[in-house]
C-alpha cells in the first residue's frame, strides 16, 4: 500500500511542476491538465515539465509534438517490455523440464 501512497505523490508532485512551467509559459492550467492527461506517468509528466522549462517552446504546437514525442517513447518501450516478457516466457516453455516418457 505503501508504493501506491508514493505514486500518486509522484503524480501530484510531477503535475504542479507540469502546472508551473505551463503557467510561466502563459499558458491555461486546462493545457497542463490535458499533457498530463495524455502523458500518464510521473516519469513523463517531469519530463514534459523540463522540456517546457529549459526550451522555452515558441508555441501551443511545439509542446503538442514534444508531448507526442514522449507518448510514442513511452509506448515503444512499453512494447519493447512486453515482447522480452512474451520471449522470455517462450524460452522458458521450451526449456522445461520434460518427462522422458512424453519425448
Amino acid at each position: 500500500m505503501k508504493a501506491a501512497k508514493n505514486v500518486g505523490a509522484d503524480y501530484d508532485q510531477a503535475y504542479a511542476s507540469l502546472v508551473r512551467a505551463v503557467l510561466q509559459e502563459g499558458y491555461p492550467e486546462e493545457f497542463a491538465q490535458v499533457l498530463a492527461g495524455e502523458l500518464r506517468s510521473p516519469a513523463a509528466i517531469g519530463r514534459m515539465a523540463a522540456y517546457i522549462r529549459n526550451v522555452h517552446p515558441t508555441g501551443p504546437e511545439q509542446i503538442a509534438d514534444e508531448m507526442l514525442a514522449i507518448v510514442y517513447e513511452r509506448d515503444r518501450w512499453v512494447q519493447q517490455k512486453m515482447s522480452e516478457h512474451a520471449n522470455a516466457s517462450i524460452t522458458a516453455f521450451y526449456n522445461r523440464p520434460r518427462d522422458l516418457e512424453d519425448a
